[in-house]
């Protein structure tokens, strides 16, 4: 049994901005030490996957540096998609690929840009879940036992009967609910964070696409025909073209019966905006997380990055300030989520050099 992994790499981090640019998205910046995310996602598979065996579905943009970044990659492995088409088409354009190497191979679908601590539980997870996509065909997710009624996560409902060996029938998918929501499923039991992170064979997904998502089905199965051929380019683009942009849990976990739950025992994070990075970093007496050249009186549990500028702040509380060389966000911890709209208003009025 050959296990493959695929990264996925394509998205902007919107809610990271100004940090977070299309050349430069979340996935590709240091957050938390010296390496970026997707670095230390590459690290946390050493010795469960081989290098060869990992892909990484990104785009135009990000490609280069992707490279640059992760050279043990080899470079076919990094797979441009021509547009952005939501998970759904990315995990099938990997899967029909790594298919046509090992039709028996099992593959590891992992966000790039999520913190894991406890790497030996996480990779005791990940084999535990692939022995059982193996055993079983079905589509394996990792589910995150809720410490708090978290908003910025999508849910996970859960048969309470054990399958065994932490194994669980998944009954509905949630997307990110209101405060009082989240209450209510943390609360239950039988709600889990929707990490993002599945396993399965190959065969099973795309048997899955083709009864779920037939149209998406047709298309991989074009690609996958024009793979290693000079038409692959102009097919993959034209095929590409007429895909709608479904994620990969409303186009098939939400509609698969053959989807079961292992709960992911480690310390886990999708960092979905600045309020996570300031949970998760090491703080002052002030409880304060401070980056680069900084200042701080009467101030309070604040994130606070300039790395360039000197930067000083003064009275406030809660507050999260990102300072880079061409851009300023000042926001409250608790409207941390909200920064995508930032982003939104510098699209709609073509303030493209800030994007």
């Amino acid at each position: 049994m050959n296990i493959f992994a695929v990264i996925m790499a394509g998205g902007v981090g919107s809610r990271f901005w100004p940090r977070s640019r299309e050349k430069s998205p979340k996935q590709l910046l240091k957050i938390f030490d010296e390496k970026t995310m997707i670095q230390n996602t590459v690290d946390r598979l050493q010795g469960f996957i081989q290098y060869q065996n990992i892909f990484v579905v990104t785009n135009k943009l990000q490609k280069e540096e992707i490279r640059k970044q992760l050279p043990e990659i080899p470079n076919e492995n990094i797979l441009e998609e021509p547009f952005g088409r939501n998970t759904a088409a990315a995990i099938g354009l990997a899967s029909v690929l790594i298919q046509k190497i090992d039709p028996k191979a099992v593959i590891v679908v992992l966000p790039a840009d999520h913190i894991i601590r406890e790497n030996d539980i996480f990779q005791e997870t990940l084999q535990r879940a692939v022995n059982y996509a193996n055993k079983k065909a079905g589509l394996v997710t990792i589910g995150i036992p809720p410490t708090r009624p978290e908003t910025g996560y999508g849910y996970i409902q859960i048969d309470e009967n054990e399958l065994g060996e932490n194994f669980f029938k998944v009954l509905t998918f949630a997307e990110k609910p209101n405060y009082e929501t989240a209450l209510n499923f943390v609360s239950s039991g039988d709600f889990l964070w929707n990490s993002g992170m599945f396993v399965w064979k190959a065969e099973a997904i795309l048997n899955e696409i083709s009864l779920h998502m037939p149209e998406l089905s047709v298309a991989l199965k074009n690609i996958s025909s024009a793979y290693g051929t000079p038409a692959f380019e102009k097919i993959l683009l034209e095929e590409y073209g007429q895909l709608r942009s479904i994620s990969i849990d409303y186009g098939i976990m939400e509609k698969s019966h053959k989807v079961f739950l292992i709960k992911g025992k480690f310390t886990w994070s999708d960092v979905g905006s600045w309020e996570e990075v300031h949970q998760l970093s090491k703080k002052d007496k002030n409880d304060n997380s401070l980056v680069g050249n900084v200042y701080t009186d009467k101030t309070s549990d604040s994130y606070i990055y300039s790395p360039g500028k000197f930067t000083a702040v003064i009275g406030l509380d809660n507050v999260i300030v990102i300072n880079t060389n061409d851009a300023l966000l000042v926001c409250k911890r608790e409207n941390a989520q909200e920064v995508k709209k930032v982003v939104d208003y510098i699209k709609l009025n073509k303030l493209n050099d800030y994007l």
